[in-house]
């Protein structure tokens, strides 16, 4: 069988991530389970505000909803604005709830047979949520692995694939705390890999329709993806040669532009509509803070949360980018990733809130898995594999046990630091000492 060593990894992974989501749960004494909590209830609270209670302008639910479940965290009901002609609105876009509407279709259909509250957040619906993320990125793992091999070795794709998802964060936020933005663009990112390489080869309006829509649809799960534009734009224009070839076909296939246009509006139309009808204004500001002059590089590098600190392995993806010389998409994933970490780094809160390692750059592993299979494949290739491959099962041993340690309280969401890591570095038996090291609380 030709290619199997790769589609056993992605089966691999699939179980990997499955178990995990099983294993953090309430059949592990998590009770119950609350994948819409936090920022997830944000996201969410579209569907049970347009198709239970019918109430998208004040949202007078949420109080009691909270009160029962207890999903909006504990700062009160921050996750919407009062405004001054007496709504409230939701401060998160509404591209996941788009992606969730059929699970939340299937958790609305299973309350109703099981006997459970149909009110959005009893638990068919938590369940069905929680798993939605995992089905999408399952899917696109499989097709994350069809892009993968169309540029590199079997074996390098394997190994690519399981240190990209098991070795990094991505782990936590596809499978555990996985019901934000991250698990979804994800999937999304590698949608618009493999839409943007099926264009170039044999440029059709679906394909245009396509790249479009998963363009748009990104902007209103999080306004910054609509960056992932570079991706197709920049495509196949790597010498001056094919970057002439790329614009004649562009130019030849002019009428592709309005449609992927279109599509891409369609996307974003429900969130103009939302914001029409609840702020009266089709552009609404939810109020984030950036800091683009003055990015905070510790979150690449702080001892709180610091990307290559936690998660090590994502050192050998920015080594790739300086290896990808005559790459036909090396100047398309070179200029989306340094946009990409710029934003990142430049948010004014650059905790990202509780989390582990850097979050917000989760979702654009899929194109960072490009220049990451560079470094996988030459490393195979030389006799450099014999440092490499014990490297990286040593990472990826470390950040699983960290995903425990994390999901147990250990390596805290929120207050870690250079000493009290040195601390509890692989340390199975953390004491009350060792926590007297954490940095203070925020608030």
């Amino acid at each position: 069988m030709r290619q199997r060593t790769s589609l056993f990894a992605v089966i691999l992974i699939s179980i990997v991530l499955l178990w995990t989501r099983l294993d953090y749960s309430e059949l592990r004494g998590w009770s119950p389970m609350k994948a819409t909590q936090w920022d997830a209830l944000g996201y969410y609270q579209y569907l049970p505000a347009v198709f239970i209670y019918h109430d998208i302008k004040r949202q007078d639910w949420l109080e009691p909803i909270d009160s029962i479940y207890q999903v909006a965290g504990t700062s009160g009901i921050y996750q919407v604005t009062e405004l001054e002609n007496g709504n409230r609105s939701t401060k998160y876009l509404c591209g996941v709830a788009i992606l969730q509407i059929p699970f939340f279709a299937l958790g609305h259909v299973a309350a109703a047979v099981w006997g459970y509250p149909q009110d959005g957040f009893s638990a068919p619906y938590q369940w069905a949520i929680a798993f939605s993320p995992l089905f999408y990125c399952i899917l696109a793992l499989f097709l994350l692995r069809v892009v993968l091999l169309r540029y590199f070795n079997d074996l390098a794709v394997a190994l690519t694939l399981i240190l990209l998802v098991l070795a990094t964060n991505a782990i936590q936020y596809i499978s555990v705390d996985n019901a934000q933005t991250h698990g979804y663009l994800f999937a999304l990112y590698v949608l618009i890999l493999w839409a943007t390489i099926k264009w170039h080869e044999r440029p059709r309006i679906r394909y245009a329709m396509l790249i479009g829509a998963t363009i748009g649809l990104a902007t209103v799960a999080r306004p910054t993806e609509a960056i992932m534009l570079f991706i197709p734009l920049l495509w196949n224009t790597g010498s001056k040669l094919e970057a002439k070839q790329k614009w004649a076909q562009v130019r030849a296939c002019w009428r592709h532009i309005p449609w992927a246009v279109g599509a891409a509006f369609m996307m974003i139309l429900p969130q103009l509509v939302y914001w029409k009808l609840v702020t009266d204004t089709w552009v609404f500001d939810v109020g984030s803070k950036w800091d683009f002059l003055w990015p905070h590089f510790r979150v690449l590098l702080g001892g709180e949360k610091g990307w290559f600190i936690y998660t090590p392995i994502t050192i050998f993806f920015i080594t790739g980018l300086f290896l990808m010389r005559g790459r036909l998409w090396r100047k398309s994933v070179l200029t989306f990733t340094l946009l990409n970490i710029w934003i990142v780094i430049a948010w004014h809160d650059w905790h990202y809130g509780g989390s582990y390692s850097t979050r917000a750059l989760v979702q654009s592993y899929p194109v960072l898995a490009l220049p990451f299979a560079v470094v996988v494949e030459r490393a195979l290739a030389s006799r450099g594999k014999y440092i490499f491959i014990p490297l990286c099962i040593y990472l990826l041993a470390v950040n699983l046990f960290q995903i425990k340690q994390y999901n147990n309280g250990v390596l805290h969401y929120d207050r870690m630091n250079f000493t009290y890591y040195r601390a509890i570095y692989l340390n199975d038996h953390v004491t009350e000492e060792d926590r007297k090291l954490m940095g203070p609380p925020r608030h």
